[in-house]
């Protein structure tokens, strides 16, 4: 049996799983969600402990595909599984945000100025004079 792709349907556990991880959300957690919910920030919808393949991410914007996640202090044992894991969502086509607890609940403004930048595409350089005349 191989890998969920990004966009299958996801199973029951899964589903079950990540209804309990919505309900039990950590402080920060729940402080980026009051910032995000409602298409409050730059008008992009995002979703909450979203399952996407063999994983549920902490929030995704799949318009843009920008995924949030906000780690604790058990991420900085488990940086290994964080970059295979980063690297899978990646190779989906997904870029993947991670910020600390304290940076969320110290400094929202500043985490949220760095989602909003990535969220906007990058500018385009304008033509210059002559070309494509």
């Amino acid at each position: 049996m191989g890998v969920k792709r990004a966009g299958e349907p996801i199973s029951q556990t899964m589903g079950t799983h990540a209804s309990a991880l919505r309900t039990h959300m950590t402080d920060a957690e729940t402080r980026m969600w009051q910032a995000l919910r409602g298409k409050q920030l730059a008008g992009r919808k995002f979703r909450r402990q979203q399952p996407i393949g063999p994983y549920i991410v902490d929030f995704v914007c799949l318009e843009t595909k920008v995924i949030i996640e906000i780690d604790g202090g058990q991420h900085a044992e488990a940086v290994h599984y964080d970059s295979r894991r980063d690297a899978w969502l990646e190779s989906e086509g997904f870029r993947v945000l991670r910020f600390w607890n304290n940076d969320v609940m110290q400094n929202l403004e500043g985490v949220l100025m760095k989602i909003v930048e990535t969220l906007s595409p990058p500018p385009q350089p304008s033509p210059l004079k002559g070309e494509g005349e």
